[in-house]
């Protein structure tokens, strides 16, 4: 059996883990040194440490401390790992922790972190899920259930001084030219309640108060949110300091495309098999900027689907220039749209897009004005017939049996 080199306790604080930390900084301490060839399994939390729980009330999700998040395992060193190589990482396997069944999906109050489809859904709400081997299904989501693909949201390397300064920047300019939006248009350093590992004292906090948050993707992996990167797929990170420095996190039993609600995808403890080696001086051998991948050759088989497309044209019917932003938003308010007909609630109709195995393309951008973007949604995931026809839809859902998301607050 691979030795387990990172382990958690779902009861306790992740605080109080030294092999957890919640800020990208290069000066990180490993927590764990590997050889190249070598294979192990590491614990994760969930993305927001416990903060969310197995219960019918959004409060949690409204109130959540999103200066906290992402907890991380790691960092873990690589024997051998020098600036310029490319660290390989083959997911071996994945998989939840037996004393916690269960995830969590919502979208954030547009006061406290927002989404995608904010405007639309400004107030917070969650779906709880339980998981039965590959499957789910939720108490507030009648009618649907499907396989998961599970996946760390978030994983990648540390970055050097140079590179952290440079997102430290490049972010802060543009924070500057909105300092008041709401929600934020990033997520700058706060060291209050940074947990920087092993490092302790004046060393932590100071490092504390300009480590990077770990909300976004960046040239060293981080949270890219890719349900493809699942057992059996293999990534190349650019290394950036000695060792490497590899952590990861924010598990997902499964997710659409694009994690459109944010509070998204569901959201889980687990663990995670992997096997770590090196390509010397790959960055320059490859040209590579930002990670690539080879994705798993184990999806949902799924077979069928209803495609629904957006274009460059906002809510207001505003023409923008070949947007993609703007097509893949259209493209879900869509598909939202079309299965209320069935007798969902917007917000469950929401959830669903946000948490299946949905698949989201760029299928057109050349076609001046308008980009058009895709969003496939897999028709089996349901109990009931979701294609059009000349009858008009079938209402699966009533309003006396409908079981609606943890009620707005």
């Amino acid at each position: 059996m691979p030795e387990t080199i990172i382990e958690v306790d779902l009861k306790a604080s992740p605080y109080d883990n030294e092999k957890i930390h919640n800020r990208w900084y290069p000066d990180i301490p490993m927590v764990a040194t590997v050889k190249p060839g070598d294979d192990f399994i590491v614990e994760c939390v969930d993305w927001t440490g416990g903060q969310i729980m197995d219960n019918d009330d959004a409060s949690d999700v409204r109130d959540v401390d999103l200066t906290k998040v992402h907890f991380l395992s790691g960092p873990i060193g690589v024997e051998g790992a020098e600036p310029g190589d490319l660290m390989v990482v083959d997911i071996l396997d994945i998989g939840t922790l037996q004393d916690s069944l269960w995830g969590f999906n919502g979208f954030f109050s547009k006061q406290n972190g927002g989404g995608f489809l904010t405007k639309h859904f400004p107030e917070a709400q969650k779906t709880i899920w339980d998981i039965s081997g590959m499957f789910t299904h939720s108490r507030h989501m009648p009618g649907v259930s499907f396989a998961g693909l599970i996946h760390p949201g978030l994983i990648g390397c540390l970055p050097s001084r140079e590179l952290l300064d440079e997102w430290n920047s490049r972010e802060g300019a543009l924070v500057a030219t909105d300092p008041d939006r709401v929600p934020p248009l990033a997520a700058l350093p706060s060291g209050e309640t940074a947990h920087m590992g092993q490092m302790t004292g004046d060393a932590a906090k100071a490092a504390g108060a300009e480590g990077a948050r770990t909300v976004p993707p960046r040239e060293h992996g981080g949270n890219c949110d890719i349900k493809d990167l699942s057992r059996g797929s293999r990534v190349f990170f650019p290394v950036y300091v000695p060792g490497g420095g590899l952590s990861m996190g924010d598990l997902h039993f499964s997710q659409g495309d694009g994690e459109i609600t944010f509070c998204g995808a569901i959201e889980m403890a687990g663990w995670i098999h992997i096997k770590v080696s090196l390509i010397k001086d790959g960055v320059r051998k490859y040209g590579i900027k930002n990670p690539i991948f080879k994705p798993s050759p184990i999806t949902p088989n799924y077979k069928d689907y209803l495609i629904f497309e957006g274009i460059s044209v906002d809510e207001a019917g505003g023409q923008h220039y070949l947007d993609v932003h703007i097509a893949y938003r259209q493209a879900c308010l869509n598909a939202i749209e079309y299965l209320k007909k069935f007798g969902y609630s917007g917000a469950q109709a929401y959830s669903i897009l946000g948490t299946a195995p949905c698949q989201g393309h760029i299928s057109g951008v050349v076609d001046i004005p308008n980009a058009c973007a895709t969003l496939w949604l897999p028709t089996e995931i349901f109990e009931f017939d979701i294609m059009p026809g000349s009858d008009g839809p079938t209402k699966f859902l009533s309003g006396d049996v409908q079981v609606p998301l943890a009620p707005d607050l």
